[in-house]
């Protein structure tokens, strides 16, 4: 599907966002090996919380649902059994990564793997910390999926400490040690985002710098009420679009204000975005608010490093965007990260800027380009990634002539999201 974008002359009014992907991933996963009925509200019913939920009922978790409203009785810690079929994580690799933890503790083999795209991302990550703990899982000789995980009888606690900054590997790691005899920890020298810690009730100190996190094998995990808040990655893009086209003034409903989510306010803040956050409030453990948006004169240079870019990760295409129009210069560095994700976003979005006329340089570990008022239209390729396609498309409002092709792939994380711009 290829979507025309037509220009704006202002945007207005209310917006509820999608339910936080990372968290939805969490509770539905949390939920499925507590004791007991949980509920969860405000699920998002993107593509990737839908791959995690339907891995889950092959493995026996029966869900009640009506919209984003999710009944989940609990199987318990030992209470999964084996599909006989391979999981299916689709295009997510929240799911095939966090669920390698839960899967890699059981007494039964899994198979799990996704699409093409998801297919060629690297789970070496992943592998090296379960192998640790007594976990016998592989993936392809390039340490890819599909993956296979055999039955072993336990698993051990293990002190890891992250090599790279990965919520997803951090939280595979304690959902392993759930099911692991003794005591996990993890360390991190940049803190990631922590739902996961959050939602099972785990304390997190900071020692010399280093922030570490502990779980107990065979901890009691009890039922919730999960209240899902709006998901700040998908609201960067309305974000963005009410900054960047004149006479607008929007109001972002319900979005997770999560300290390990915000960076990207404060970077935006840095060149002078006017966002407001209010009604403010905390709700099931994590804070929330409303974002008043007005159009801003954004200036000067947007240079994204070191723990930065560890906190921005996904919407580094957004940012981007939002400095085409900042008068000033982008520059991106240690981001070999995005070369990993949904589709080698460096490259994606090198090639989609120069589409449009931006003079970009591209680096083994990122980008840069200076913002130029000479942009023009062109087909803007979405190279099946989600957070591309949106990305030009809210550059769109604001350059006549972008077509996004194979849009559909927004659904991976914003259903809905062509209907926002028009």
């Amino acid at each position: 599907m290829n979507i025309e974008i037509h220009i704006s002359h202002g945007i207005s009014g209310e917006y509820n966002i999608p339910g936080d992907k990372s968290i939805s991933h969490r509770a539905l996963m949390i939920a499925a090996i507590a004791d007991g009925v949980s509920t969860i509200e405000g699920c998002s019913s993107a593509a990737d919380p839908l791959s995690t939920r339907l891995c889950l009922e092959s493995l026996g978790v029966t869900f009640d649902s009506m919209a984003s409203h999710y009944r989940v009785e609990g199987r318990g810690l030992r209470g999964l059994s084996g599909s006989r079929k391979p999981l299916k994580a689709g295009n997510s690799g929240t799911t095939i990564r966090l669920l390698s933890g839960v899967l890699a503790g059981q007494r039964f083999s899994s198979e799990i793997a996704g699409d093409v795209s998801l297919n060629n991302r690297p789970m070496l990550r992943i592998f090296e910390p379960l192998r640790l703990m007594g976990a016998n899982i592989h993936g392809t000789k390039n340490n890819t999926a599909p993956i296979l995980i055999d039955a072993v009888p336990d698993l051990h606690g293990i002190e890891y400490t992250m090599p790279v900054s990965s919520a997803q590997v951090k939280s595979a790691v304690l959902f392993a040690g759930a099911f692991a005899k003794g005591t996990t920890t993890v360390r991190e020298k940049i803190q990631t985002r922590d739902h996961t810690e959050r939602m099972l009730g785990l304390a997190t100190a900071v020692e010399d710098g280093v922030w570490k996190t502990s779980i107990e094998g065979g901890m009691a995990i009890h039922a919730q009420h999960f209240l899902i808040p709006g998901d700040i990655s998908a609201a960067a893009f309305l974000i963005v679009a009410g900054l960047i086209v004149p006479h607008s003034s929007i109001r972002i409903l319900n979005v997770g204000l999560n300290p390990t989510r915000t960076e990207l306010l404060h970077v935006l803040k840095g060149i002078g975005a006017s966002i407001e956050i209010v009604n403010e409030r905390v709700l099931a453990g994590e804070r929330i608010g409303d974002l008043h948006v007005v159009t801003s004169d954004l200036q000067g240079d947007m240079m994204l490093q070191g723990e930065t870019v560890a906190k921005v990760i996904d919407e580094i295409p957004i940012l981007a965007i939002a400095s085409l129009f900042s008068k000033g210069t982008f520059r991106i560095k240690n981001a070999e990260e995005l070369r990993r994700k949904e589709s080698d976003r460096i490259a994606s979005m090198t090639a989609n800027l120069r589409t449009i006329g931006v003079d970009v340089e591209e680096y083994p570990d990122g980008f840069g380009f200076e913002a130029s008022g000479s942009l023009h239209g062109g087909a803007i390729e979405s190279f099946d990634d989600h957070r591309i396609a949106m990305a030009f498309g809210v550059a769109g409002l604001m350059i006549p002539g972008i077509t996004i092709q194979r849009a559909e792939c927004a659904d991976i994380s914003f259903p809905g999201f062509w209907g926002f711009l028009h």
